[in-house]
Protein backbone atom coordinates (compact mmCIF):
# COMPACT_ATOMS: atom_id res chain seq x y z
CA UNK A 1 0.00 0.00 0.00
CA UNK A 2 1.76 3.33 -1.07
CA UNK A 3 1.60 6.00 1.50
CA UNK A 4 0.78 9.05 -1.23
CA UNK A 5 -0.35 12.09 0.13
CA UNK A 6 -4.17 11.56 -0.43
CA UNK A 7 -4.46 8.81 2.33
CA UNK A 8 -2.76 10.83 4.97
CA UNK A 9 -3.52 12.22 7.95
CA UNK A 10 -1.27 14.13 10.28
CA UNK A 11 -2.63 13.96 14.03
CA UNK A 12 -1.05 17.25 16.41
CA UNK A 13 -1.93 16.83 20.11
CA UNK A 14 -1.86 20.33 21.45
CA UNK A 15 -2.68 21.95 24.63
CA UNK A 16 -1.64 25.61 25.13
CA UNK A 17 0.68 25.74 21.96
CA UNK A 18 -0.80 28.85 20.48
CA UNK A 19 3.41 30.31 20.06
CA UNK A 20 4.06 27.06 17.91
CA UNK A 21 0.92 25.59 16.49
CA UNK A 22 0.81 28.44 13.65
CA UNK A 23 4.20 27.52 12.47
CA UNK A 24 3.83 23.82 12.42
CA UNK A 25 0.56 23.95 10.63
CA UNK A 26 2.22 25.91 8.24
CA UNK A 27 4.74 24.20 7.56
CA UNK A 28 3.25 20.71 7.47
CA UNK A 29 0.66 22.30 4.51
CA UNK A 30 3.61 23.71 2.64
CA UNK A 31 5.52 20.27 2.26
CA UNK A 32 2.12 17.90 2.00
CA UNK A 33 -0.52 20.12 1.17
CA UNK A 34 -2.69 17.13 -0.18
CA UNK A 35 -2.19 15.67 3.63
CA UNK A 36 -5.49 15.88 6.57
CA UNK A 37 -4.08 18.07 8.99
CA UNK A 38 -5.60 17.48 12.49
CA UNK A 39 -4.83 19.53 15.21
CA UNK A 40 -6.80 18.13 18.55
CA UNK A 41 -6.98 20.68 20.94
CA UNK A 42 -6.64 19.14 24.01
CA UNK A 43 -8.67 21.95 26.22
CA UNK A 44 -6.91 24.90 25.67
CA UNK A 45 -6.73 27.90 27.70
CA UNK A 46 -5.26 29.97 25.41
CA UNK A 47 -6.25 30.87 21.74
CA UNK A 48 -4.92 27.57 20.14
CA UNK A 49 -7.59 26.70 18.36
CA UNK A 50 -8.26 29.99 16.48
CA UNK A 51 -4.70 29.85 15.79
CA UNK A 52 -4.52 26.37 13.99
CA UNK A 53 -7.89 27.37 12.28
CA UNK A 54 -6.59 30.39 10.74
CA UNK A 55 -3.44 28.09 10.04
CA UNK A 56 -5.71 25.87 7.97
CA UNK A 57 -6.02 22.62 10.10
CA UNK A 58 -8.74 21.08 11.09
CA UNK A 59 -9.39 21.18 15.09
CA UNK A 60 -11.08 18.72 17.14
CA UNK A 61 -11.24 20.18 20.57
CA UNK A 62 -11.73 18.93 24.03
CA UNK A 63 -14.20 20.25 26.19
CA UNK A 64 -11.45 19.93 28.60
CA UNK A 65 -8.01 18.41 29.52
CA UNK A 66 -8.05 15.28 29.15
CA UNK A 67 -4.37 13.92 28.03
CA UNK A 68 -1.91 13.74 25.92
CA UNK A 69 -3.20 10.15 25.00
CA UNK A 70 -6.57 10.61 25.08
CA UNK A 71 -5.90 13.59 22.24
CA UNK A 72 -4.09 11.01 20.28
CA UNK A 73 -6.84 8.73 20.24
CA UNK A 74 -9.31 11.14 19.48
CA UNK A 75 -7.07 11.62 16.37
CA UNK A 76 -7.09 8.12 15.20
CA UNK A 77 -10.68 8.25 15.30
CA UNK A 78 -11.49 10.94 13.26
CA UNK A 79 -8.20 10.88 10.78
CA UNK A 80 -9.37 9.51 7.54
CA UNK A 81 -5.94 8.63 5.67
CA UNK A 82 -4.83 5.32 5.92
CA UNK A 83 -1.70 6.43 7.06
CA UNK A 84 -1.43 8.21 10.12
CA UNK A 85 1.42 10.57 11.52
CA UNK A 86 1.59 11.49 15.02
CA UNK A 87 3.95 14.88 15.54
CA UNK A 88 4.16 17.21 18.98
CA UNK A 89 2.72 20.78 18.00
CA UNK A 90 5.29 22.38 20.29
CA UNK A 91 8.00 22.89 17.33
CA UNK A 92 10.12 20.27 18.08
CA UNK A 93 9.62 17.95 15.21
CA UNK A 94 10.51 19.02 11.64
CA UNK A 95 7.85 18.63 9.28
CA UNK A 96 10.41 17.96 6.24
CA UNK A 97 11.54 14.56 7.84
CA UNK A 98 7.74 13.46 7.20
CA UNK A 99 8.50 11.94 3.61
CA UNK A 100 11.32 10.27 5.05
CA UNK A 101 8.92 8.24 7.82
CA UNK A 102 6.60 7.68 4.52
CA UNK A 103 9.27 5.91 2.70
CA UNK A 104 10.20 3.40 5.40
CA UNK A 105 7.14 3.05 5.69
CA UNK A 106 6.36 2.33 1.86
CA UNK A 107 9.27 -0.72 2.38
CA UNK A 108 6.55 -2.54 4.16
CA UNK A 109 6.39 -1.18 7.61
CA UNK A 110 4.00 -0.95 10.12
CA UNK A 111 4.98 2.06 12.18
CA UNK A 112 7.70 4.28 11.94
CA UNK A 113 8.97 6.20 14.25
CA UNK A 114 11.45 9.46 14.16
CA UNK A 115 14.23 8.54 17.06
CA UNK A 116 16.12 11.32 18.24
CA UNK A 117 19.76 11.22 18.45
CA UNK A 118 21.98 12.76 20.44
CA UNK A 119 21.48 16.23 21.13
CA UNK A 120 17.84 15.77 21.00
CA UNK A 121 16.80 15.48 24.68
CA UNK A 122 14.73 18.34 26.71
CA UNK A 123 17.88 17.30 29.80
CA UNK A 124 20.39 15.13 30.88
CA UNK A 125 17.89 13.61 33.64
CA UNK A 126 15.31 12.84 30.29
CA UNK A 127 17.85 11.63 27.96
CA UNK A 128 19.13 8.72 30.82
CA UNK A 129 15.88 7.66 31.53
CA UNK A 130 15.07 7.04 28.25
CA UNK A 131 18.46 5.08 27.57
CA UNK A 132 17.16 2.73 30.37
CA UNK A 133 13.71 2.57 28.66
CA UNK A 134 15.10 1.18 25.57
CA UNK A 135 17.48 -0.72 26.55
CA UNK A 136 14.73 -2.37 28.59
CA UNK A 137 12.34 -2.27 26.13
CA UNK A 138 15.37 -4.43 23.45
CA UNK A 139 15.48 -6.69 26.39
CA UNK A 140 12.03 -7.55 26.63
CA UNK A 141 11.27 -7.62 22.92
CA UNK A 142 14.23 -9.15 21.56
CA UNK A 143 14.17 -6.47 19.12
CA UNK A 144 16.66 -3.03 18.64
CA UNK A 145 14.82 -0.08 20.12
CA UNK A 146 16.59 2.85 19.25
CA UNK A 147 13.36 5.67 20.70
CA UNK A 148 10.63 4.00 22.72
CA UNK A 149 9.27 7.15 23.93
CA UNK A 150 9.49 9.47 20.19
CA UNK A 151 5.95 10.71 20.04
CA UNK A 152 6.55 11.26 16.26
CA UNK A 153 5.84 8.77 14.46
CA UNK A 154 4.23 7.58 11.00
CA UNK A 155 2.00 3.91 11.43
CA UNK A 156 -0.87 2.36 9.37
CA UNK A 157 -4.61 3.38 10.62
CA UNK A 158 -5.69 0.11 11.02
CA UNK A 159 -3.53 -1.32 12.72
CA UNK A 160 -3.09 1.86 15.50
CA UNK A 161 -6.89 1.76 15.71
CA UNK A 162 -6.52 -2.11 16.84
CA UNK A 163 -4.39 -0.46 20.02
CA UNK A 164 -6.55 2.59 20.72
CA UNK A 165 -8.48 0.65 24.00
CA UNK A 166 -4.53 -0.10 25.47
CA UNK A 167 -3.69 3.65 25.17
CA UNK A 168 -3.57 5.82 28.34
CA UNK A 169 -4.90 8.74 28.80
CA UNK A 170 -1.49 10.19 29.73
CA UNK A 171 1.76 10.85 27.96
CA UNK A 172 2.90 7.31 27.86
CA UNK A 173 1.11 6.42 24.44
CA UNK A 174 4.41 5.75 23.06
CA UNK A 175 5.69 3.22 25.25
CA UNK A 176 2.49 1.22 24.67
CA UNK A 177 2.03 1.76 21.21
CA UNK A 178 5.21 0.66 20.32
CA UNK A 179 5.15 -2.50 22.63
CA UNK A 180 1.48 -3.17 20.77
CA UNK A 181 3.27 -3.23 17.91
CA UNK A 182 5.79 -5.55 18.96
CA UNK A 183 3.72 -8.18 20.23
CA UNK A 184 1.36 -8.47 17.54
CA UNK A 185 4.07 -9.14 15.13
CA UNK A 186 4.27 -5.99 13.50
CA UNK A 187 6.74 -4.43 11.69
CA UNK A 188 8.36 -1.75 13.47
CA UNK A 189 11.81 0.48 12.08
CA UNK A 190 13.18 3.94 13.00
CA UNK A 191 14.57 6.69 11.71
CA UNK A 192 16.82 9.02 12.65
CA UNK A 193 15.60 12.36 13.28
CA UNK A 194 16.57 15.55 15.57
CA UNK A 195 14.40 17.40 17.83
CA UNK A 196 14.79 21.17 18.43
CA UNK A 197 14.05 22.94 21.52
CA UNK A 198 10.20 23.31 21.95
CA UNK A 199 8.51 26.60 22.39
CA UNK A 200 6.65 27.75 24.92
CA UNK A 201 6.49 25.82 28.05
CA UNK A 202 6.51 22.26 28.37
CA UNK A 203 3.49 20.23 30.49
CA UNK A 204 6.02 17.38 31.85
CA UNK A 205 6.58 18.39 35.34
CA UNK A 206 9.96 16.34 36.61
CA UNK A 207 8.62 15.49 40.19
CA UNK A 208 5.12 15.18 39.36
CA UNK A 209 5.63 12.93 36.13
CA UNK A 210 8.44 11.22 37.72
CA UNK A 211 6.16 7.76 39.59
CA UNK A 212 4.64 7.99 35.80
CA UNK A 213 8.50 7.33 34.29
CA UNK A 214 8.88 4.68 36.67
CA UNK A 215 5.17 2.87 35.96
CA UNK A 216 6.49 2.91 31.98
CA UNK A 217 8.96 0.39 33.43
CA UNK A 218 6.65 -1.57 34.41
CA UNK A 219 4.28 -1.14 31.74
CA UNK A 220 7.19 -1.86 29.01
CA UNK A 221 7.71 -5.54 30.70
CA UNK A 222 3.50 -6.09 30.92
CA UNK A 223 2.62 -4.85 27.44
CA UNK A 224 5.08 -7.26 26.22
CA UNK A 225 6.39 -10.46 28.38
CA UNK A 226 5.49 -9.97 31.98
CA UNK A 227 7.06 -13.45 32.93
CA UNK A 228 10.95 -11.57 31.49
CA UNK A 229 10.52 -8.80 33.97
CA UNK A 230 8.65 -11.34 37.10
CA UNK A 231 11.26 -14.58 36.46
CA UNK A 232 14.44 -12.32 37.28
CA UNK A 233 13.22 -11.15 40.11
CA UNK A 234 11.73 -14.01 41.29
CA UNK A 235 14.75 -16.06 40.49
CA UNK A 236 17.26 -13.59 42.78
CA UNK A 237 14.95 -13.73 45.79
CA UNK A 238 15.51 -17.81 45.20
CA UNK A 239 19.30 -17.34 44.82
CA UNK A 240 19.44 -15.62 48.20
CA UNK A 241 16.93 -17.70 50.14
CA UNK A 242 19.17 -20.64 49.27
CA UNK A 243 22.38 -18.75 50.22
CA UNK A 244 20.75 -17.30 53.80
CA UNK A 245 19.59 -21.02 54.24
CA UNK A 246 22.76 -22.23 53.39
CA UNK A 247 24.17 -19.73 55.84
CA UNK A 248 22.12 -20.45 58.62
CA UNK A 249 22.19 -24.10 58.34
CA UNK A 250 25.86 -24.11 59.02
CA UNK A 251 26.28 -22.06 61.52
CA UNK A 252 23.10 -22.57 63.62
CA UNK A 253 21.72 -25.63 62.27
CA UNK A 254 18.77 -23.97 61.23
CA UNK A 255 16.08 -23.26 58.18
CA UNK A 256 15.11 -19.55 59.40
CA UNK A 257 11.70 -17.91 58.84
CA UNK A 258 13.74 -15.33 56.79
CA UNK A 259 14.27 -18.27 54.42
CA UNK A 260 10.72 -19.39 54.20
CA UNK A 261 9.62 -15.60 53.17
CA UNK A 262 12.48 -15.68 50.00
CA UNK A 263 11.16 -18.81 49.13
CA UNK A 264 7.55 -18.15 49.37
CA UNK A 265 8.05 -14.48 47.76
CA UNK A 266 10.12 -16.03 44.59
CA UNK A 267 7.16 -18.76 44.53
CA UNK A 268 4.40 -15.67 44.30
CA UNK A 269 6.30 -13.66 42.08
CA UNK A 270 6.93 -16.01 39.68
CA UNK A 271 3.23 -17.21 39.66
CA UNK A 272 2.25 -13.46 38.97
CA UNK A 273 4.34 -13.05 36.13
CA UNK A 274 2.97 -16.56 34.78
CA UNK A 275 -0.40 -15.32 35.13
CA UNK A 276 0.24 -12.26 33.90
CA UNK A 277 1.71 -13.71 30.72
CA UNK A 278 -2.07 -15.37 29.91
CA UNK A 279 -3.59 -12.02 30.86
CA UNK A 280 -1.12 -10.44 28.51
CA UNK A 281 -2.03 -13.11 25.72
CA UNK A 282 -5.75 -12.77 25.89
CA UNK A 283 -5.17 -8.59 25.56
CA UNK A 284 -3.72 -9.86 22.30
CA UNK A 285 -6.20 -12.03 21.20
CA UNK A 286 -7.32 -11.79 17.73
CA UNK A 287 -10.76 -10.37 17.83
CA UNK A 288 -10.88 -11.02 13.93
Amino acid sequence: MSSNKSTLSIILPAKNESAAIGATVAGIIALLPDAEVIVVNDGSTDNTLEVATAAGARVVSHPYSKGNGAAIKTGARAATGEIIVFMDADGQHDPADIPRLLARLDEGHDMVVGARQKGSQASVGRGIANKFYNRLATYMTGHTIEDLTSGFRAVRASKFREFLYLLPNGFSYPTTSTMAFFRAGYSVAYEPIHAAQRIGQSHIRLLHDGMRFLLIIFKIGTLYSPLKLFAPIAALLFGMATLWYGYTFTSIGRFTNMSALLYTGSVMIFLMGLISEQITALMYKDGD
